[in-house]
């Protein structure tokens, strides 16, 4: 799969403010195709995992009740200015996405 998320970190004080857009169809399973008529096979995100220096900062539990596209905003204390932090997720398919970027 293409590289699917978009992240920024900023730091404001000592309180780091992460948001990020993930593109996925996060499909629950309960909708037909509009032009076969089958159920389309859920597909969605399970696990979101955002680390800082190695250390887990958040880990988000998702299902199909998630929009698709997620958008995900979150605050933790404890980084630095030019640290990196990473954010990854896992699907119930076996998909997976990762991405890293640095903290202005």
């Amino acid at each position: 799969m293409a590289k699917t998320i978009k992240i920024r970190a900023k730091l404001s004080g000592a309180v780091t403010t992460v948001k990020a857009l993930i593109s996925h169809p996060m499909d629950t399973g309960l909708i037909k195709d509009k032009k076969t008529g089958q159920p389309i096979p859920a597909h969605f995100i399970q696990e979101v995992k955002c680390e800082h220096n190695g250390t887990t900062v958040l880990t988000a539990l998702w299902g199909p009740p998630v929009s698709k596209n997620p958008y995900l905003s979150f605050k933790f204390s404890g980084a630095k200015a030019g640290e990196t932090l990473k954010l990854s997720w896992v699907d119930n398919q076996g998909e997976s996405d990762s991405t890293e970027t640095t903290i202005s």
